[in-house]
């Protein structure tokens, strides 16, 4: 979570007005419109709070004497919010009353979707104001990822806005293994502000049309109308025969606006986020490890990678953007440090000497690289390479899994939750998909790729682990290493040509009648690209 501080000015009147006064002037919200059920929590003040308002010498001061015009307080955003609404939504549709109810009795998820939104939404409402956009449309991050920075949906869409592969290469957002500009919350505001822009003149100012096409694409929409008109039938959102999730979501926004309109009228609280802006774009101008980064703005990692979601691993792309969000307060520090660091000492670098058997895989993936960057750092023409030369190979500074947020260990922390079922590791072979895998473990595709943070249209390649949980079974699988035992785990294999019951068996040292009840095979007879499923002593498996 990214935490916003209070100035030294906001910590003295916190402590000179008691309760929930203080708090209601710090964060210019209305008492009907703030969540104050534990203001200490929500405004913690900690010794460094404390000292300062001690040096500031307020212990004389009588709080009901104070001039508050010395004290400007900032406003409440979501005020400007309201000012901005255009939308019109006077139907009581069904399908809108049904989510202003769900929001209203939520009051707890509008309460985290704020909070995760407090850092981002007073840039998102600037850069409306400045297209002169209805104010809602700040809102749409709620509808579409409730402001997750790193939400990916079983759509391949992907960031606060939800952009998938293709429109968000339409719209200019750069996609590679070290970058996804649709999580980058800075060009992806940018992106999805133009693509609707482009959608409310596609249809000639119908914003509802132009949210359901956001949602469906501009061709759904485009064919219902048509439809109807061809029916005789009205033509406008409510009457269009659309997806189902299309039907729902234009309701969620209209419903969030009618909630924010008027929070009292619906017994809501809002949080207050303080109408003044939270971060800042730099520019790096070279590639720069994102710890050396975070360590130069004097902020934790965690916070850099939540403000910068786009960069996929532990450094911003060798060809750029180098462009980081900043906290305002720690701009300043963050440029004098770089300004004495030379562009080539911003990634540390080492000499790798090739081993037998290595390829430029096997070194890409212990050195959380692509094989094209080692290719291209080295010179290499090709992906040959020979045993006792060296490498140059920029690393980390420090240890990858100290990067929790890279692309590589968000997935490793998903495919580590506990569900219910035996866990199965699946190694994809050659010509696998998701479909003929589930199929396999009797599992949903949708259920596959969701344990591994995957769409069900994502690539699969040769090599990759995923994490299948089965229904439980009687299956011999124990981990007890620690107590001096094996470890079994279920592994599958797909079978080549020449394979055999007898060869399989004696490759993972299991018994040929263990191999015929586990796949339920009648006889000896195997075909080529037959997946199998093994229970395998990994204690004594040599890699191959």
């Amino acid at each position: 979570m990214i935490s916003i501080k209070l100035t030294n000015k906001q910590s003295v009147l916190y402590r000179l007005i008691p309760g929930c006064f203080a708090l209601l002037l710090l964060s210019g919200c209305s008492p009907l419109n703030t969540a104050l059920d534990d203001p200490a929590e929500q405004l913690p003040l900690t010794d460094t709070d404390a000292s300062a308002a001690v040096n500031d010498d307020i212990s004389d001061i009588d709080p009901f004497e104070i001039n508050f015009d010395d004290y400007p307080l900032p406003e409440n955003i979501w005020d400007r919010v309201r000012n901005g609404f255009t939308l019109t939504d006077e139907t009581e549709n069904p399908r809108l009353t049904a989510e202003i109810n769900w929001y209203a009795s939520h009051n707890n998820y509008l309460d985290r979707v704020s909070e995760r939104a407090e850092p981002f939404l007073y840039f998102i409402l600037n850069e409306a104001e400045k297209r002169n956009l209805p104010t809602e449309l700040a809102l749409l991050p709620i509808v579409e990822s409730a402001f997750q920075p790193f939400a990916y949906s079983h759509g391949r869409a992907a960031g606060i806005w939800q952009f998938i592969p293709s429109t968000g290469r339409i719209y200019g957002l750069k996609q590679n293994w070290w970058y996804d500009g649709r999580r980058d919350i800075y060009a992806s505001t940018q992106a999805a502000l133009k693509y609707l822009e482009n959608l409310n003149r596609e249809f000639k100012g119908d914003w509802l049309h132009a949210l359901a096409a956001y949602n469906s694409g501009s061709g759904t929409v485009r064919k219902a109308i048509a439809i109807n008109k061809r029916r005789g039938k009205p033509t406008d959102f409510w009457h269009l025969n659309l997806p189902k999730e299309t039907q729902a979501y234009v309701p969620k926004l209209l419903a969030l606006k009618r909630i924010i309109n008027n929070p009292e009228a619906y017994d809501i609280s809002l949080r207050c986020i303080v109408d003044e802006p939270y971060f800042a774009q730099v520019d790096v101008n070279s590639q720069i490890d994102l710890a050396m980064a975070a360590d130069l703005a004097d902020i934790d990692l965690e916070t850099l990678y939540q403000l910068n979601p786009g960069y996929n691993r532990w450094a911003t792309d060798p060809h750029g953007p180098h462009k980081l969000l900043l906290p305002l307060e720690n701009i300043e520090q963050f440029n004098e440090n770089l300004a004495q660091i030379p562009a080539a000492e911003r990634i540390k670098w080492k000499r790798h000497k090739i081993k037998p058997g290595e390829t430029l895989s096997h070194i890409a993936d212990r050195y959380a690289l692509s094989v094209k960057d080692i290719k291209r750092v080295n010179n290499l023409r090709s992906n040959s390479i020979s045993q006792g030369k060296h490498l140059i190979i920029p690393v980390s500074s420090k240890k990858l899994s100290d990067y929790n947020l890279t692309a590589y260990q968000r997935k490793k922390t998903l495919q580590n939750i506990r569900r219910k079922g035996d866990r199965v590791v699946h190694i994809v072979q050659p010509g696998d998909s998701f479909w003929e895998i589930s199929r396999h473990y009797n599992v949903n595709t949708k259920d596959l790729a969701r344990w591994n943070g995957m769409a069900v249209r994502d690539p699969l390649r040769a090599g990759q682990k995923l994490i299948i949980w089965t229904k439980k079974s009687s299956s011999p699988v124990s981990t007890n290493a620690s107590l001096g035992g094996n470890i079994i785990r279920p592994i599958s294999y797909r079978v080549r040509n020449g394979d055999s019951l007898y060869r399989i068996a004696q490759r993972f040292n299991v018994g040929i009648n263990d191999l015929q009840k586990w796949n339920v095979i009648k006889g000896n007879f195997l075909k080529p690209g037959q997946l199998l499923k093994l229970y395998v002593d990994i204690t004594n498996q040599a890699e191959g």
